[in-house]
């Protein structure tokens, strides 16, 4: 089969190239899915780069990936089911993550052919295209977790979402949206026609407003970035306000570059930040599976995912750059 190869830890145009290597053999417990679209993500850059250290150290692979074939978010038809697998079957339209837990680590997305977890992929809805259903588990499982769980959004709330422009922000928004609550979307300059095309209520440009200077005050933030002090978040929190911290370390920019990125900084704002609301419980009872949840909201077109492009196979180094650079709205999405 035809898969893009990582063959070591580098810049993506030195270290990826097109190759042909044999089809994955599938385990008990997992399915065969030809691959119609893969998506691209910021976890995915880190594996390529191999930065920062700590998560070569987390299982990626020490000197080289052990999988040497990137992508973990997929969306295909499965063609051979493992022996133990049940509730599928050789035909069905399916999307998921190829691993769970963190994504520091390649799962074989962006190949042909990629055997998966059977219990980590969902039907995808007959009116969801393969594009639109592979830019979706990695970015929307995130912001889910951040708004619904984290954040306990309901209706009514007044939610922030710093970072509303790209992959988690802009599924965060909607799906902040979906439970009623009136959004607030920042970022930058280039991002707002898209910030309010997603159903921002109100859309800040953060390079001519500071949204922790202007007064308002927000019962939920979810912060992308994680690039505020926490004395700054304070202000723009109420009393029993929440605060979501997702957190990256722009490409290696911030944080410490080569160890351990931006985590020191993530749990020093998770220890200090207020979190606030102890007796309040999480919205109404939900499916036990996240991606069932996704799932039904994009059939329902509660949520639809922010595409910036679709790129093929051997364009994947260009659009790293691309995403690296931070020229990127929403998602790129992989065509297979």
């Amino acid at each position: 089969m035809k898969a893009l190869f990582q063959r070591a830890y580098g810049p993506a145009h030195l270290v990826l190239e097109l190759r042909e290597i044999d089809r994955p053999t599938v385990r008990n417990d997992e399915v065969l899915l030809r691959v119609h679209a893969a998506s691209l993500h910021p976890d995915v850059w880190h594996v390529v780069t191999g930065r920062p250290f700590m998560l070569r150290v987390m299982g990626a692979g020490l000197r080289r990936p052990k999988n040497p074939v990137p992508g973990t978010d997929t969306a295909g038809r499965v063609e051979e089911l493992g022996a133990g697998v049940t509730g599928l079957k050789v035909g069905d339209e399916v999307f998921g993550e190829i691993i769970r837990g963190h994504q520091w680590k390649n799962g074989g997305a962006y190949a042909e052919y990629v055997a998966a977890p059977a219990a980590s992929l969902a039907l995808k809805p007959a009116n969801v295209s393969f594009e639109q259903a592979a830019a979706t588990p990695t970015s929307g499982l995130i912001a889910l977790q951040g708004v619904r769980h984290e954040g306990r959004v309901e209706r009514g709330d007044r939610v922030l979402v710093n970072g509303a422009g790209g992959a988690v922000g802009s599924f965060a928004v909607q799906i902040a949206k979906a439970f009623g609550a009136e959004v607030t979307g920042v970022d930058s300059t280039g991002k707002q026609d898209l910030l309010r095309s997603i159903g921002a209520d109100h859309a800040i440009d953060y390079t001519r407003e500071d949204f922790t200077r202007n007064g308002e005050r927000y019962d939920v933030i979810v912060d992308i970035p994680g690039n505020r002090s926490f004395e700054d978040l304070k202000r723009s929190l109420t009393g029993d306000g929440r605060y979501v911290i997702i957190g990256h370390d722009n490409f290696g920019t911030t944080g410490n570059r080569w160890f351990g990125g931006t985590i020191g900084r993530i749990l020093k704002l998770q220890l200090f930040a207020p979190f606030g609301r102890p007796g309040k419980a999480p919205p109404a009872a939900e499916p036990a599976d996240p991606l069932t949840v996704l799932a039904e909201m994009l059939e329902a077109g509660k949520i639809t995912p922010a595409i910036d492009r679709v790129v093929a196979l051997n364009d994947v180094p260009d659009a790293i750059r691309l995403m690296e650079e931070g020229h990127v709205l929403g998602k790129i999405v992989v065509t297979i």
